[in-house]
């Protein structure tokens, strides 16, 4: 009782109320609460320091950090086993062994504050980089092409065409064609990097004996018999292995041969985030392109009234709802079926040509735009699009979600004159990605997926046994 006095007499002394005791908990939360904000700053300044030295710059080489910077550790926890363009976690070189370590060079991502790069004017995420690695590619790259021979019964579907492709599904034809003489090719298995399965799903669609019925039983069996005379493909349940394909069957083609979709490398053309048979970065996608040989006149002609183009049939929801909001617009020319005027002039006399998803998220029509000058439009959600490691979209193309089709024209008017200017410079710059040459040509769409295909081999050799036969 008698402590329970003095309590109440020292309260009373100094003329605190119970009110006043109230507040005494959150006086010492909000003491506490600076206490802990003031040790959390202290404990990061490095971080401060880090963004004053170069603001929005992610250095992720461990070896040779910038002077002054500091250098963060890379390990298998927080980096994919994927490559990825600016960080290398290649360890060979030159055909196998002693190459580079993880990223012996300054590997630097420059990222803003929302993820994207900052310069969205450049049409390489970082061209150094590229040019880098495209040289070391050239050196060191092999891949190994199970083998065949003319007498099989096979050979059509099997062996690259004895001509020149051409229509809208070439670039699976131009893509093996050019490989089969490329000096990308091994006959030492023990030297690939990658393995090829070379069957064409074009060719067997045509092949009477397949047809579109009997493609899954024609790779399920394929596999089956690769992966019993030889060893390679059971090493990795065929995670070192890749196929092309550019027509939209291919996207069902595996679903008798689980471990070629779930594994293998696919490089297809039906590129889309939303089917569950693609898995971007393991994946990668294949430009549709209609072959053409010479450049058009005029092409960077200031006389483009239109100020977008498309014409297509209505085979999705996506084209439907451009017809409903811009059949009879003056200035967007969406035109459905065969146009009366020749194609080539349109695209000539447009500011912008709209790629619209059909059946697929793919068609030409992006590569029709790039040869022909004109900035493409794209207008399909979930496309993961050709090149997409190497080339900053942003900087020659104006995508559009399909939700803002209403808003299209509102879009491409707020474009400025020097935007527009700067886009189609830009697409002048990266046509020569999107051409197929049957004598490759630096850089054309067949070395850019090479480099596609670089990116995604695997990091670290898987050595054969000298007793294995690779004949």
């Amino acid at each position: 009782m008698a402590n329970t006095s003095l309590i109440f007499y020292d309260l009373a002394l100094h003329r605190l109320s119970f009110k006043t005791l109230f507040f005494i908990p959150t006086t010492l939360a909000l003491i506490t609460t600076l206490f802990v904000l003031f040790y959390v700053s202290s404990s990061t300044s490095h971080l401060l320091y880090f963004n004053h030295y170069h603001p929005n710059v992610l250095y992720v080489s461990p070896k040779n950090p910038p002077t002054g910077s500091p250098s963060f550790p890379v390990s298998d926890h927080n980096v994919s086993k994927h490559h990825h363009p600016f960080v290398d976690l290649s360890n060979r070189s030159g055909g196998g062994g002693g190459g580079r370590s993880v990223s012996q060079r300054s590997a630097v991502v420059d990222l803003g504050s929302n993820g994207n790069y900052m310069n969205n004017n450049e049409v390489f995420h970082d061209r150094d980089i590229f040019l880098e690695d495209y040289k070391w590619m050239n050196r060191s790259f092999r891949i190994y092409i199970y083998t065949h021979k003319r007498k099989d019964p096979f050979a059509n579907v099997l062996l690259p065409v004895d001509f020149e492709p051409s229509g809208n599904y070439a670039s699976e034809s131009y893509f093996k064609k050019v490989l089969m003489t490329s000096h990308f090719i091994t006959k030492d298995p023990a030297k690939a990097d990658l393995f090829f399965l070379p069957f064409s799903i074009a060719r067997m669609r045509h092949d009477s004996r397949i047809g579109s019925p009997g493609i899954q039983d024609f790779i399920r069996d394929y596999i089956v018999n690769i992966s019993q005379k030889y060893p390679y493909w059971n090493r990795t349940d065929g995670a070192d292995h890749f196929y092309v394909a550019c027509h939209s069957i291919g996207r069902s083609a595996m679903e008798k041969a689980w471990e070629v979709k779930l594994n293998a490398i696919q490089v297809v053309c039906s590129s889309s985030y939303f089917l569950s048979g693609y898995i971007a970065h393991k994946d990668a996608s294949l430009p549709q392109i209609w072959p053409r040989q010479a450049d058009p006149p005029n092409l960077v002609s200031s006389k483009r009234k239109k100020l977008a183009f498309f014409a297509g049939a209505i085979n999705s929801p996506v084209r439907e709802k451009l017809l409903q909001f811009w059949r009879n617009d003056p200035e967007i020319y969406a035109h459905f079926g065969r146009v009366t005027t020749p194609y080539a002039d349109e695209l000539l006399g447009s500011k912008f040509c709209l790629h619209v998803k059909g059946f697929e998220v793919n068609t030409a029509r992006i590569a029709d735009s790039l040869h022909y000058g004109c900035v493409p439009v794209i207008i399909a959600n979930h496309y993961d699009l050709p090149f997409a490691d190497i080339l900053n979209w942003k900087s020659f193309s104006v995508v559009v979600a399909t939700l803002d089709i209403p808003l299209l024209k509102k879009i491409l008017k707020g474009i400025s004159s020097d935007k527009y200017l700067l886009l189609q410079r830009n697409v002048m710059k990266v046509r020569k990605h999107f051409q197929w040459h049957l004598s490759p040509v630096d850089y054309d769409a067949f070395y850019m997926v090479m480099y596609e295909l670089w990116l995604r081999r695997s990091s670290m050799r898987l050595q054969l046994s000298p007793s294995i036969d690779s004949s």
